[in-house]
């Protein structure tokens, strides 16, 4: 097959829909354990404050914060930081599932 530019994008494009498949079984384990127990924890960090009633305010606006934090700190794909980064991120996606789930759980 030729290089073109079609194929290069048919290439790019499975890649990022089927990429995990080629991923070895470690990538894909600490990918799954990590967006489990951001769920896990946030599950229950929001279920905590909800039954409280306390400190919503203040509690709220820190987790913003914070999601917004490990979204913008992603360093390169080649640095030594990146593995970390990529579990933070799978574990704030899981509280980002966490929180959402919560909010139809209350009808709100």
């Amino acid at each position: 097959m030729q290089n073109t530019n079609y194929s290069k994008l048919i290439i790019t494009f499975s890649s990022f829909l089927f990429g995990f498949i080629s991923s070895s079984w470690r990538s894909k384990s600490l990918n799954i354990i990590s967006v489990l127990t951001g769920y896990f924890l946030f599950a229950n960090f929001i279920t905590k404050f909800i039954s409280e009633g306390k400190n919503e305010l203040v509690m709220v606006p820190l987790i913003i914060i914070l999601i917004e934090i490990i979204i913008r700190i992603r360093p390169p794909h080649k640095s030594n930081l990146y593995n970390f980064w990529s579990i933070l991120d799978k574990v704030r996606i899981g509280s980002t599932y966490a929180v959402i789930l919560e909010a139809f759980k209350l009808g709100s």
